[in-house]
Formats: C-alpha cells, structure tokens, sequence
C-alpha cells in the first residue's frame, strides 16, 4: 500500500530540492561584503523619510483592485478562446459562447466607464 505513495514522496523531494539547493548554494558560494550602503533601507530609489505606518492614498490601493480585475478578465479569455473552435462546431452551443463572452465582457466595460466616470483612474 505505501509504495504506491513513493513517486509522490520522490516528486516532492525532487522539487524541494529544485528550489532549496539553488538558494544554499547562493548562500554558501556567494561573496559576503557588507557595507553601510547594501545595509541602508532601501525605497524606491530614495532613503526612507517617514515612517513605515504613514497612510497611503485610497487612490493607490483602487487603482491596483482595478488593474487585478482586468488582469483576471484576460485569465477567462484565454480557455474561451482556446475552446471557441469547439463550441463553433456544435449548433446549439454556437451562439451561446459568442453571447456568453459579449455579456461578460459588456459587463467589464460597463465596470471601466464608471471607474473612468467615477474619477478612479485619475491620478494626480
């Protein structure tokens, strides 16, 4: 019974080893040179002048949900268009995979111009 549980336990091995071995080679072959400059906190280019708590614009943190959302559009479009093909083929589900994605996507950009309506995309 167990051995049949052997190439699971060999594939998590393999790839714990795939994403280990790399790291502790980096730790043990890489050059050690510290220096105040790699110590410094490092933000965008510039040295760190407030305190980490500081409030970020709403705005920020909008714009990302909404990037996010259009990002995850394009993951559902992908099968669609990888099956359209199929659904061209059979007649009854012909219109329906045509309509099905012009709803969502109608639905999206209904979304956008309310967003762009809304001011949400307007970054000062």
């Amino acid at each position: 019974m167990l051995e049949n549980y052997f190439p699971v336990l060999l594939f998590v091995l393999v790839g714990l080893a795939f994403g280990c071995v790399p790291i502790l080679l980096g730790w043990v072959l890489g050059p050690r040179r510290p220096d105040s400059e790699k110590l410094s906190p490092y933000e965008c280019g510039f040295e760190a002048f407030e305190d980490a708590r500081m409030k970020f614009d709403v705005r920020y943190y909008l714009l990302a949900i909404i990037f996010i959302l259009f990002d995850l559009e394009i993951a559902f479009l992908f099968p669609w268009a990888t099956v359209i093909k199929e659904f061209l083929g059979i007649e009854t589900l012909r219109w329906f995979g045509f309509i099905e994605m012009f709803v969502f996507v109608g639905i999206l950009v209904v979304g956008y111009i309310y967003a762009w309506a809304k001011g949400a995309l307007d970054w000062e």
